[in-house]
């Protein structure tokens, strides 16, 4: 039988081409020529490093999706490290590969899964493409280490800069349009202005923020402990710091992930050409900002207060979250941050809000009546999930014979190999006996969460919120979002606010993590006004 072949090639952006690819898929088409195999598909990553995932790249994922189902028989690589230089995910990829019957060639280093001494190869050349990686970091930050010290930049943009290519390195060069509005910024928070007010003046005007988005308190603000935001710009004064952070990858998700330096590590290098505030406001804004702050520059420890509900009311305008914007009013967080240019918000006494949904929560929604009506909907939806026993024999008998067709699909292969319709049609039958499975599942956890006490438990939520309101905030505003989730606001005539609150949450209190089913059948939305 033909052996069927993918080849999949890859290079990082770091000194090569496109051509390298046409180098890669010339060198291994030229050695399935020689195993006699049919090249069924060329999978090519452009411009992709080699510590990136390869779930996470286009033709990685691709190839991958096609090993699984079935569609090859033999991998041709360059190299392995062409799949990856990360020494866990090599061998977790090699191994999964070899795992499915998936013959792995690779064409210049030698390694091929049909030699008995190939563990050995393949963590020799883990190894070494581990090490590369590591000495490629190494020299890529000790290179730009060295153009930090010789006048050239090696971070990304900074707003207020555009970046211009040079033959020694990079270099930043004053925007002026987006220089003036540094000074604009800085000259408002001197003057006393909020954050907020300043990004709401921002955005009213028009103007892109460093994302080219509307403005944000945070592209504002950010942090003065990590230096980042407008107001914390340091290269606003000419002095440039490099090296705050660095990008570590997540070995659980594969994600990079970053994280900051300590300030020892921080790298600065004085640029007075580029200075755009000069020593006396920027001394002004930092005094502002240094307030309530200790010698490292964090804030002083203040008690956080704690809201019933922020954060879990919607906007009634954007949708966006509802939280505390003051010490007496809930509203809107994006009119908060943002201004009127992205949403035009609105407010409400938190007093009042409060008042009102407590009780209704505990007049209405966790009353005997409620409860009484809750358990007999509850009921009759069991009743439509579980199904008859008349239901329940004849998928136990569909399974029995999924589980015979699988067999024989299984007995197929082992006698004649691996073909695309026999994996697609062992793919459907499984596919069809866990759905089945899980119906069956589903039927005996119904049958286990049938004839809750559901006045005890609602009495039993009612008397943890009672106390937890009089005693701990925190756990009155996890008891409430465990109850309801989110709470939408809508806004009718003469700008009264009315509240919809599901209670299709309460179905994980009644019911248990044991059942599951879908959100909200048979319940309707309480709605009120405030």
């Amino acid at each position: 039988m033909v052996m069927k072949a993918t080849i999949y090639a890859r290079y990082s952006s770091d000194k090569q081409s496109e051509t390298s690819l046409d180098d890669q898929l010339r060198v291994c088409r030229t050695r399935a020529d020689r195993e006699g195999a049919t090249v069924e598909f060329e999978r090519c990553d452009a411009a992709i490093s080699g510590s990136t995932a390869v779930g996470s790249r286009p033709a990685g994922n691709a190839m991958l999706a096609d090993a699984l189902a079935g569609r090859f028989d033999l991998l041709l690589v360059e190299g392995l490290d062409r799949l990856a230089r990360d020494q866990v995910e090599q061998e977790q990829i090699v191994r999964r590969l070899e795992h499915r019957g998936i013959r792995i060639i690779g064409v210049s280093d030698g390694y091929d899964s049909r030699h008995s001494g190939r563990k050995i190869m393949r963590g020799v050349r883990g190894l070494i493409n581990d090490l590369y990686l590591d000495d490629l970091r190494s020299k890529t930050h000790r290179g730009q280490a060295g153009q930090v010290e010789r006048g050239y930049i090696a971070g990304g943009k900074s707003y207020g800069y555009d970046i211009v290519k040079a033959d020694g390195g990079s270099t930043y060069q004053i925007n002026e349009n987006q220089a003036r509005w540094v000074v604009w910024i800085f000259e408002q928070y001197a003057a006393g202005n909020s954050v907020q007010r300043i990004a709401h003046e921002l955005n009213n005007q028009g103007v892109p923020s460093p994302r080219d988005s509307t403005w944000a308190v945070s592209a504002i603000y950010g942090s003065p402990v990590k230096g980042s935001g407008i107001l914390n710009n340091s290269m606003y004064v000419g002095q440039y710091v490099w090296n705050r952070s660095q990008w570590i990858k997540d070995p659980d998700t594969g994600r990079r992930q970053r994280t900051e330096r300590p300030r020892e590590e921080w790298q600065t290098a004085s640029l007075p050409e580029l200075r755009i505030i000069d020593d006396e406001l920027w001394r002004r804004v930092r005094e502002r900002i240094d307030a309530g702050r200790d010698e490292h520059g964090r804030k002083r420890q203040v008690r956080p207060a704690t809201t019933l509900f922020g954060g879990m009311m919607l906007c009634p305008r954007c949708g966006g979250a509802v939280v505390a914007i003051n010490a007496e009013r809930y509203g809107c967080a994006a009119a908060k941050d943002r201004g009127p240019s992205v949403c035009k918000g609105f407010s409400i006494l938190r007093d009042l809000v409060e008042k009102r949904l407590i009780s209704i929560i505990r007049a209405e929604l966790l009353s005997p009546v409620a409860a009484a009506e809750f358990e007999k909907a509850f009921e009759e939806m069991l009743k439509e999930n579980t199904g008859s026993t008349e239901d329940v024999a004849q998928t136990t008998k569909r399974i029995a014979q999924l589980t015979a067709e699988i067999g024989r699909v299984v007995d197929a292969i082992t006698m004649i190999g691996v073909s695309e319709a026999l994996a697609e049609k062992l793919k459907s039958l499984e596919n069809d006996r866990s759905s089945l499975q899980r119906r069956l599942a589903l039927k005996a956890a119904s049958e286990a969460a049938r004839n809750p006490n559901v006045t005890s438990i609602f009495n039993e939520i009612l008397m943890n919120l009672t106390a937890a309101l009089r005693e701990n905030p925190l756990m009155a505003r996890k008891i409430l979002g465990d109850i309801f989730g989110s709470i939408q606001l809508e806004l009718r005539e003469d700008n009264q606010v009315w509240a919809k609150m599901a209670t299709a949450q309460l179905l994980k209190q009644v019911a248990g993590p044991s059942i599951s089913v879908v959100a909200g059948a048979g319940f309707e939305p309480t709605t009120f006004g405030l």
